[in-house]
């Protein structure tokens, strides 16, 4: 008889060999936001369960924020605003990966509009959006 320590299985957020984010599953992500049901409905049970994403550390949403261009990020800022209020686990407060979505977008000289900043106060409960505790 042996005696061993249990180890997790990676779940589909990271690839195993890096510290990459899944990018074909945010594509995904971008798309469920972008179909006119309701997050639970528009997602495959994988993504459903993929809860831990939002809350991945802000220096690497970060450095993933270059890969993408301004109005995918919109995207995955509106996916993460949504999410939180619409599925079961994905509350994330001040670690939400929407407060360095943002910080990206300022960075790069585009600031979210009035009107998107209006969008996630009005689709979000969470006081720390977009820009996190002050």
């Amino acid at each position: 008889m042996s005696v061993g320590a249990w180890e997790p299985e990676n779940g589909p957020l990271k690839d195993s060999s890096s510290d990459e984010i899944n990018r074909e599953q945010l594509k995904r992500l971008i798309l469920a936001v972008q179909m006119p049901q309701p997050l639970q409905e528009a997602l495959h049970e994988p993504d459903r369960q993929a809860s831990g994403l939002i809350r991945l550390p802000a220096q690497l949403w970060l450095d993933e924020s270059q890969h993408w261009d301004s109005e995918q990020l919109w995207f995955l800022i509106q996916f993460f605003t949504l999410a939180e209020m619409q599925l079961p686990g994905w509350d994330a407060g001040a670690e939400s990966a929407v407060i360095p979505l943002a910080k990206a977008l300022r960075q790069r000289k585009t600031p979210l509009s009035r009107e998107q900043l209006l969008w996630i106060k009005q689709n979000s409960s969470n006081r720390y959006l977009p820009y996190g505790p002050l």
